[in-house]
């Protein structure tokens, strides 16, 4: 009858420990998985975009479109690298991005303090509320008309119009997030006898921080895309601009630069959000 060198009874003083590297290659292993995962999920979102870039490439090389309503990808592409390394492009991306900083300082701002005192406040949120979920249902188009005769056609509008398209998402978010606040917690504060200012910085802001950092993403969004939609309407200046410009003139190209110029600029800003946002929420647990 043999013996395992694992029984313990056997040998009682043979302690067979794991190697000291078993936790760097399990480590290792793992960020291997993910980094594998990352590059799957990232194949299969370049999927879409390589087989339109292909159909356009085919298109313009069997003329099945005249080349001054859709040129060529390297026309495209060409046109790009001239508005670069001449600066062109720049001072447009410039001025729109103030604008939406601007717009995202006042609207948010305005969008933040509202949702954090009606919930907060039930007598604000009777007296505010339904006015506020009214006035929300109005698309921003409704209010150029209005906001025109009061703020001219000049920069005041493309400001206001911005806020207030920001100001509302990040209101009703902020609003959800207090409202979703687990009444547990806020009873053991009251247990505690924490004061109001206690109250806020120790539960509500910890509980309400995902809601307010998707408020914040919204905002953002919200403001880029509405900023771009307000220049092409009344502007002289920003990336709006810049693409109804190039339609006067005929010039396709340049449109398709704009276009793809405001979706980069728009991915870039989600990306550092969600950059920002990971470490100062890396102390929540996820979910089961």
């Amino acid at each position: 009858m043999s013996a395992s060198a694992h029984d313990s009874q056997v040998f009682p003083g043979i302690t067979l420990d794991a190697p000291p590297w078993s936790g760097t290659g399990r480590h290792l292993a793992d960020a291997c998985a993910t980094l594998g995962r990352l590059l799957r999920v990232a194949l299969m979102g370049l999927v879409l975009p390589a087989l339109l870039l292909g159909l356009w490439w085919l298109t313009a090389q069997r003329a099945w479109i005249a080349p001054q309503i859709l040129p060529s990808p390297a026309f495209v592409w060409e046109s790009l690298c001239i508005v670069l390394d001449s600066g062109e492009l720049w001072p447009h991306i410039g001025h729109s991005a103030r604008r939406v900083g601007w717009s995202l300082l006042l609207g948010g701002g305005a969008g933040l303090v509202l949702g954090f005192g009606m919930g907060l406040s039930r007598t604000l949120r009777a007296y505010l509320l339904p006015t506020l979920r009214a006035l929300a249902q109005v698309p921003v188009l409704g209010w150029i008309p209005l906001l025109i005769i009061f703020a001219g056609i000049e920069e005041p509008l493309k400001l206001w119009a911005v806020s207030l398209a920001v100001a509302v998402p990040v209101m009703l978010t902020m609003l959800d997030g207090i409202a979703n606040i687990s009444t547990t917690l806020l009873e053991v504060g009251r247990v505690y006898c924490f004061s109001p200012v206690q109250i806020l910085r120790r539960i509500v802001l910890p509980a309400t921080l995902p809601s307010l950092f998707s408020a914040l993403r919204q905002g953002v969004m919200q403001a880029w895309l509405t900023v771009i939609f307000v220049e092409l309407l009344s502007a002289s200046d920003g990336l709006g601009f810049f693409m109804a410009y190039s339609r006067s003139l005929g010039q396709i190209d340049m449109v398709i630069v704009s276009m793809a110029v405001i979706g980069a600029v728009g991915i870039l800003i989600e990306v550092l959000l969600r950059l920002i946002e990971r470490p100062l929420q890396s102390w929540r647990r996820a979910a089961f």
